[in-house]
């Protein structure tokens, strides 16, 4: 239903904690080289669970090799540095939903050009810089889910 990008993962058990729901969401996971592990890292394993080996992974030498992702308007950033808050943009089905990596997020030049795509989850305590990039993944992924009816139809 809807494509999950990690650009440049680099901790293997958030990578696994998200492709366990990526496949409990029926979507796809893209992952943008380099990667921070092998992908037969057993941490990445452990954490996707005896899951991995269904999951409709892809990975990439760059982001702009996805087939699709030059279509903008199917593209929605996210980063702390975001413009809009995640639950007020309006996703459709097959839209690529982009985060960065852990310790740089996505790279500055990447937010700039595509501000008006670049969307943030919201976190009141300024003392916290970020939150768990596979938190923030499921949060934003359940937002676009809901707002495709995805729980209306029987789920």
């Amino acid at each position: 239903m809807f494509n999950v990008v990690l650009v440049n993962p680099e901790i293997p058990q958030n990578t696994g904690n998200i492709a366990r729901t990526v496949l409990a969401q029926k979507c796809t996971l893209h992952l943008i080289k380099p990667l921070g592990f092998e992908i037969n890292d057993k941490n990445l394993k452990r954490a996707g669970l005896d899951y991995w080996k269904y999951v409709d992974v892809k990975i990439w030498d760059k982001l702009e090799d996805i087939s699709g992702f030059e279509n903008h308007t199917k593209v929605h950033l996210f980063s702390t540095k975001g413009e809009k808050r995640y639950d007020k943009a309006s996703y459709q089905k097959d839209d690529f939903l982009v985060f960065g990596s852990e310790s740089m997020g996505l790279p500055q030049k990447m937010i700039d050009e595509n501000n008006d795509r670049t969307r943030f989850v919201p976190m009141p305590d300024l003392k916290v810089r970020s939150l768990n990039l596979s938190s923030c993944v499921s949060s934003v992924l359940l937002e676009a889910l809901r707002q495709n009816d995805f729980f209306e139809s029987g789920v």
